[in-house]
């Protein structure tokens, strides 16, 4: 199939870029590939959405759109402690990025089904259940395409009865739009050395967890916007909480833990349980239930660790390429705002080569400077990240430093080599009981007689060297049981892969300490199907 543009991802980055085109060169021939089997799918985020990027791109949103949109009515940031927590002053958490004044809390799964509608008004073709899986290059080595993943495989890689092979889709541009860990955003920064190119710090990442809760009525405050940090997490480990107040007696709960935390013994989805259970956060849950869960990683690297975002034939757009802001905690707008860039910068100059140097000349890219060492001082412990955190908040980023990020699977220490602090973590009451029991509030669908699309390169080092020096910590860190060692008849060990209970969350690609896994993507239409996330 051929293609003046292809988008790779129906987020809101690839969306925006889809309409923006459409607005700007009617006569494209757009096409957008979604790996769910539904726009908004496997769409994830806390989310507070910050308006001005979209308003400008759709002004008839607040009208139009009908789906969840509680405007932020007050912020409470505080510092947890097992048995307590005390609140950071108004004023210091106005004069923060974190001031939500202006901004809306959202459902990421019910907003791009919306602006997939826009796009498809206009003229865009959008596919989803349909995974791209390669790349595809000219002669010339530029890109060219990408190639759809084969369907109907066996769990031996050999076609089945209703086998249906990928074929590929041709463009004149293709642009990344995957989202955080995208495993062709991976692939092509690695195929033209594109960190390399900009000198970019290894990309980190925080791992998200989420939950939607009916409460009981009269516990919700529409619009109140909670964070916090500390307990139950160590001073030395990145991590904090969320509280979204919905309509309709509904509330989100979150918890992120930056993956570049050291102890191989740390259980990320544990911490969150832990957090719903604080004296604090238990009383508001408590004879709630869970409407729908997730779980999936958010590209914190930001300015350091941005690579060069174009390359022959092809671009990166979003949390892909890392425009997430992470002191801010949203990344919704920066994703808006660098798929429209994208599209202008397409339209104007009818290829991808420049694309780069207009994003770090755009307000998008400022941003991201302003708030440059908020993440990466975190590794120097939580009391000096708040200082930080407040004199980047006075002086916008305008310090004489940049603090570097280094790769979050390096971090892990082995287990003779860390003493694991004592959490001081509680028992807990409320659901789920365990991870398994969460994947089920995910609505994973995925045929189990597929090929498992995790790709180990020796397992003969988990059963060996991992189990000793690390002590398995793909059982610790993935959210979705998917790793899990098992007897293997002889008295030992082997890795069994629950590959269907996949989430897309990618923590595996990144945090494994010997990089041996690999995230691919499974059959177009698999993996998790969340519900107003």
């Amino acid at each position: 199939m051929e293609y003046d543009v292809v988008i790779v991802g129906a987020g809101p980055a690839g969306l925006a870029c889809a309409i923006r085109l459409k607005q700007l060169k009617s006569d494209l021939n757009i096409c957008v590939l979604e790996k769910a089997s539904a726009v908004g799918a496997h769409s994830l985020s806390g989310a507070v959405l910050e308006p001005a990027p979209l308003e400008k791109l759709l002004p008839e949103w607040r009208a139009e759109y009908t789906g969840m949109k509680v405007p932020a009515a007050e912020d409470d940031v505080r510092l947890m402690t097992k048995t307590g927590s005390y609140k950071l002053p108004n004023w210091a958490v106005n004069l923060s990025p974190m001031n939500n004044h202006g901004n809306f809390i959202i459902s990421l799964g019910q907003l791009t089904p919306w602006l997939a509608q826009k796009a498809e008004a206009l003229g865009v073709d959008i596919f989803p259940g349909y995974a791209a899986a390669a790349v595809v290059y000219d002669d010339n080595g530029a890109v060219k395409g990408v190639q759809i993943g084969d369907m109907g495989l066996e769990r031996n890689g050999e076609p089945g009865p209703n086998f249906t092979p990928g074929i590929e889709i041709h463009a004149g541009t293709t642009v990344i739009a995957e989202g955080s860990r995208g495993s062709l955003a991976k692939q092509l920064i690695k195929q033209f050395d594109l960190r390399e190119k900009v000198k970019a710090d290894p990309p980190t990442f925080g791992l998200g967890f989420k939950e939607l809760w009916q409460l009981p009525p009269g516990r919700v405050t529409p619009g109140r916007i909670e964070h916090a940090f500390g307990w139950p997490l160590d001073t030395k480990t990145y991590g904090g909480s969320f509280l979204y107040h919905l309509d309709g007696d509904r509330v989100y709960v979150g918890y992120v833990v930056g993956l570049n935390y050291k102890d191989p013994r740390l259980k990320p989805f544990e911490a969150f349980q832990q957090f719903k259970n604080h004296p604090r956060i238990e009383p508001l849950l408590e004879g709630g239930e869970i409407l729908s869960a997730g779980a999936r990683t958010i590209a914190a690297g930001g300015y350091q660790s941005l690579p060069q975002l174009d390359m022959p034939g092809a671009l990166i757009v979003g949390d892909a390429g890392g425009t997430l802001n992470v002191f801010k905690i949203k990344g919704i707008h920066q994703a808006i705002r660098s798929g429209v860039l994208a599209a202008e910068h397409l339209a104007e100059k009818g290829r991808s080569e420049g694309f780069d140097a207009r994003w770090r000349a755009s307000d998008g890219h400022a941003e991201l400077r302003s708030v440059r060492n908020f993440k990466p001082a975190f590794k120097k412990g939580l009391y000096f990240a708040m200082a930080n955190g407040g004199l980047e908040s006075l002086l916008k980023g305008h310090v004489p430093w940049t603090l570097k990020n280094t790769p979050d699977w390096s971090a892990l220490e082995k287990l003779g080599d860390y003493a694991s602090p004592d959490r001081q973590w509680i028992d807990r009451t409320l659901p789920p009981r365990d991870r398994l029991a969460s994947v089920f509030f995910a609505g994973n669908v995925h045929d189990e007689a597929q090929p498992i699309h995790l790709k180990v390169a020796d397992t003969s080092i988990c059963a060996t060297r991992c189990v000793v020096e690390y002590g398995n910590p793909c059982e610790n860190f993935c959210p979705a049981g998917v790793y899990e060692m098992v007897p293997d008849g002889a008295g030992g060990k082997r890795l069994q892969i629950n590959s269907a209970n996949c989430v897309h969350c990618k923590a595996c690609d990144i945090k494994d300490p010997y990089e041996i896994i690999t995230w691919t993507t499974p059959e177009g239409g698999s993996g998790p199907n969340y519900q107003n996330l």
